[in-house]
């Protein structure tokens, strides 16, 4: 089965650029692409892509409020993979908050793109580069620790939480755990129930603001 693609970006090049890479593969396949985060609803509506990959800064409405609206107005809402120039940008960290499943650079080689629309089409690893890490650190606060500590996670669970805040897939946290895939697949779903997130970045999100994991 073929994963789909909804290429989001005001930029024409930026479209035809990651179009080719994306198409090239055998498996993936573009089916719509918008110049503004305003097309974007509709779109995915009508076309029910995979992944989502949007830009951040768009002269109508940007990626963050593309983002809000398609996790709050469609049922299903695709993966949402952002694509940006700078990876500290503060728009990136406010897109990933508001929902998006990772983050890809405008410079990244065409392997990188595609492993980017895989990753998070499958849910199962994150894009969460070092700065990314640190604007969540730096955006902590009392309510996010008070959250966290709600949420009353088992040890083991703190240890899954601990690991997908470096970025591991859930095989890599067994081998490291030295337990089953399944079992780290049941400990991340106590983990996202607990603490109320949409997926491992709010999981993640939620570790970094608590201060619960410490960028490096």
């Amino acid at each position: 089965m073929s994963l789909t693609v909804l290429l989001v970006d005001d930029e024409p090049l930026v479209r035809a650029g990651l179009r080719a890479v994306l198409e090239a593969q055998p498996d993936i396949s573009v089916v719509g692409e918008a110049a503004d985060g305003a097309a974007v609803v509709p779109l995915v509506r009508s076309l029910r892509p995979d992944v989502v990959a949007m830009d951040v800064r768009m002269p109508l409405l940007d990626g963050i409020d593309a983002t809000r609206a398609v996790l709050n107005s469609v049922d299903a809402p695709p993966k949402i993979l952002v694509i940006t120039t700078f990876e500290n940008d503060e728009y990136v960290y406010g897109a990933l908050r508001a929902g998006a499943d990772g983050f890809l650079l405008k410079r990244a080689r065409p392997a990188e793109i595609v492993h980017a629309v895989r990753l998070v089409a499958a849910g199962d690893s994150l894009l969460f580069p070092a700065a990314v890490r640190r604007l969540a650190a730096e955006h902590g606060s009392a309510p996010a620790r008070e959250a966290l500590a709600r949420a009353a996670l088992t040890e083991r669970e703190g240890e899954v939480l601990r690991r997908m805040a470096r970025g591991l897939s859930n095989a890599e946290i067994a081998a490291d755990l030295v337990v089953g895939t399944e079992t780290v697949k049941s400990h991340v779903s106590a983990v996202l129930a607990k603490l109320g997130a949409r997926d491992r970045t709010q999981a993640v999100i939620a570790a970094y603001e608590s201060g619960f994991v410490t960028p490096g």
